[in-house]
């Protein structure tokens, strides 16, 4: 009587599979907490606030830097404060800005304040000095030069 070998998986296969099916999931797993990392990102960087809007419109549209730095307060519609800052630092290219926006909304009572802070890049020339313009620019143009120099080598 001849013995039919058994259909089975061996042991190796066993684990391949295993090994395969975890590095699945960790992919898998990843993906979705980028995902909701995303969305909560976004719900943050989306601030329907129309006081916290009007404040960032207020420093914006602000030619002199030493007002934007003081920033500035009024009253929302519904008859609460608010108050704006911002601090502002030049960056190693001309013209080019990084702020923190600081804004506050008072609450009804003590505890329902609302305060949000935003960072971000504004590009305005007229908060430049025209000294630190004049070098950041000269800066610029030798690192273009030499990297020009190093293309047509």
């Amino acid at each position: 009587m001849s013995r039919r070998p058994l259909a089975a998986f061996t042991l190796l296969e066993v684990l391949v599979a295993l090994a395969i099916f975890a590095m699945a999931a960790v992919v898998l797993g990843t993906a979705y907490v980028n995902v909701l990392n995303g969305y909560q990102i976004a719900r943050r960087a989306t601030v329907s606030d129309p006081e916290v809007q009007f404040a960032r419109a207020q420093l914006l549209t602000q030619a002199d830097v030493e007002l934007a730095r003081r920033g500035g307060d009024f009253e929302s519609a519904d008859g609460r404060p608010v108050r704006w800052t911002a601090t502002i630092e030049p960056t190693a290219q001309a013209d080019l800005f990084t702020v923190t926006f600081e804004c506050e909304i008072a609450g009804r009572d003590t505890t329902n304040a609302q305060k949000t802070r935003e960072v971000f890049r504004v590009l305005r020339p007229t908060w430049s000095v025209a000294t630190d313009r004049a070098t950041l620019r000269a800066a610029s143009r030798d690192r273009i030069l030499k990297l020009q120099e190093g293309v047509n080598q």
